[in-house]
């Protein structure tokens, strides 16, 4: 990234009061971007956003639904973002089971809400729409899926998001290719960090039942992901970012996984966790009655060779960043020390950008 291009910048991150949302908050208010947000209230006891106190790093809080689009329009013609960050949605698989209507909804007219908001407002020169790796059609045949795959979905959730990426395809080609604003997606998934509370996470719930020697109760112990700290995708957000707000030819869309090593099964990562705590809790394996695919990895080499921007942090090393903020979480819930943490992790990884060059 370019030296101080932040500085200044006026930044709308939607989703700003989720997991991926307060990093980006934190990130960008560390470079000195002037940043405004937009979510509904955190959901999740205890949440990063409101035990952190990260209100007090935006220019402008705004809560409201993304579903509501007079609102969305109304609050980007006033605060005239020059880059927009979509990260509002209902990210979990489970949840899209027993909720599909307030899914599609929210996934998919949100964010036709935040491209029909982006075509009406000269000010906005670049946005990046966040997605996931799930929007891909997978058959269970171990590949490694590129940006050019077949979009698809078992599960709701999936489904919802490979349908946002047909509409952000659409609303490319009809409108904004023609206004000044250059628009992206972005794919990855599993981001592990301190901060995620969301339910069914399986980072949040190895930090809450190993540090205190608590039966741990997961699903599908031999499904691979593809771990990474949240913060490499998010880097990567900003790289791309950064690139479109100068040159139209970045649009499309983009894969921001790991490296195939940094796959790991789930009941690998928590055998890794359980040693890493000297947890002496027990694990119990419970059947899922609902779909959730066994292998899922990216190829990102389009990022690599055009961003310059791949995960340097092993599986192992992103596994120790998390359970090192929810250790301190758990021992002292102090507000500053878990700001500080999170802006040391930060500032942690941008070194290791530099000593470990792509």
């Amino acid at each position: 990234m370019k030296k101080n291009f932040w500085k200044n910048k006026k930044v709308l991150i939607t989703g700003h009061t989720g997991f991926k949302g307060s990093w980006l908050t934190l990130i960008l208010k560390s470079m000195g971007a002037k940043v405004t947000g937009i979510a509904l209230n955190p959901i999740s006891r205890p949440n990063f956003f409101d035990d952190s106190k990260l209100g007090t790093f935006l220019d402008k809080d705004y809560r409201g639904n993304i579903k509501n689009l007079p609102f969305l329009k109304k609050i980007i013609k006033k605060n005239k973002p020059e880059i927009i960050f979509h990260l509002a949605a209902q990210s979990s698989v489970l949840m899209s089971y027993g909720n599909p209507i307030e899914t599609i909804e929210t996934n998919v007219m949100g964010t036709a809400n935040i491209l029909e908001s982006i075509r009406h407002n000269n000010c906005v020169k670049a946005g990046v729409i966040v997605t996931t790796d799930k929007v891909y059609l997978n058959l269970e045949k171990n590949k490694r899926f590129n940006e050019n795959e077949q979009l698809g979905g078992h599960d709701i959730y999936s489904g919802s998001k490979a349908a946002s990426e047909i509409i952000f395809q659409s609303y490319k080609k009809s409108f904004i290719n023609n206004t000044k604003c250059k628009i992206a997606t972005v794919r990855s998934g599993n981001c592990i960090g301190g901060g995620d509370w969301t339910k069914d996470r399986i980072m949040k719930d190895c930090a809450e039942k190993l540090l205190k020697n608590k039966l741990l109760v997961i699903r599908r112990p031999t499904a691979t992901r593809p771990w990474q700290h949240v913060i490499e995708p998010l880097f990567g957000y900003l790289i791309l970012a950064e690139k479109l707000y100068a040159n139209k030819k970045f649009s499309g869309s983009w894969n921001f996984g790991p490296n195939k090593k940094n796959n790991m099964q789930v009941i690998d990562l928590v055998k890794f966790c359980k040693h890493y705590l000297k947890s002496k809790s027990k694990v119990k394996v419970k059947t899922n009655k609902f779909y959730e695919s066994t292998s899922l990895s990216l190829n990102s080499s389009k990022s690599l060779k055009f961003l310059k921007w791949k995960t340097i942090l092993t599986a192992k090393e992103a596994i120790q960043f998390s359970l090192t903020w929810y250790k301190l979480y758990f021992s002292t819930k102090s507000t500053k020390k878990i700001i500080k943490l999170s802006l040391s992790q930060i500032h942690e990884y941008q070194k290791l950008l530099k000593s470990r060059k792509v």
